[in-house]
């Protein structure tokens, strides 16, 4: 077959550097491998002439490599939920300085009511208390959005990795090589 491959356009999105490729004049990208293994290292088999200590260099770089990145992503997501774990606290916290501050309100309006008879005061200490309240919920209120925005976006990387699982699949030239390739996996 013959492929028409031109060179790929590089660049770089946040930390990882992706490259365009065009094939035949099918247009797609891909993230960047590295040069040691876009050359084909890691598909071709050992070579006999190597020296085994040259075997091992070669096998302890590849292992390192593959687990600089999972340690990567493992620590991106450990992030992602120390932020959800942070956010989750101070909610309680704030949840329980509310709980705290309404036992209080409700003490000083019994007071007032035994201090000042006056039906005006006792409603204007009702409203008091009510609009703290209501205030206590609308934080309360965009805090937990605050949680499930961090929750999507978390949700939405995953998903995005899932896809790219799908866009990294190699182009068969024939359906017997798709099915070799699916035999072989």
């Amino acid at each position: 077959m013959n492929r028409q491959a031109s060179a790929p356009a590089s660049y770089v999105v946040g930390d990882e550097e992706w490259e365009l490729c065009n094939e035949d004049g099918f247009i797609y990208k891909r993230l960047k491998l590295p040069e040691e293994t876009a050359a084909g290292e890691a598909s071709k088999p050992p070579d006999p002439d190597l020296d085994p200590a040259e075997e091992e260099r070669n096998r302890r770089k590849r292992k390192t490599r593959i687990l600089v990145k999972l340690k990567r992503k493992y620590q991106r997501e450990i992030d992602h939920w120390e932020i959800l774990s942070n956010n989750l606290c101070a909610m309680q916290e704030k949840a329980n300085q509310f709980q705290n501050s309404v036992p209080e309100a409700t003490s000083s309006i019994e007071i007032g009511k035994q201090i000042e008879k006056d039906a005006s005061s006792r409603r204007s200490l009702l409203l008091d208390e009510l609009l703290s309240m209501e205030e206590a919920r609308e934080g309360i209120i965009q805090n937990v959005s605050q949680v499930c925005e961090i929750a999507e976006e978390i949700s939405r990387v995953e998903e995005e990795e899932e896809k790219e699982m799908f866009f990294n699949l190699p182009v068969w030239g024939t359906p017997k090589d798709l099915m070799a390739s699916l035999c072989y996996d």
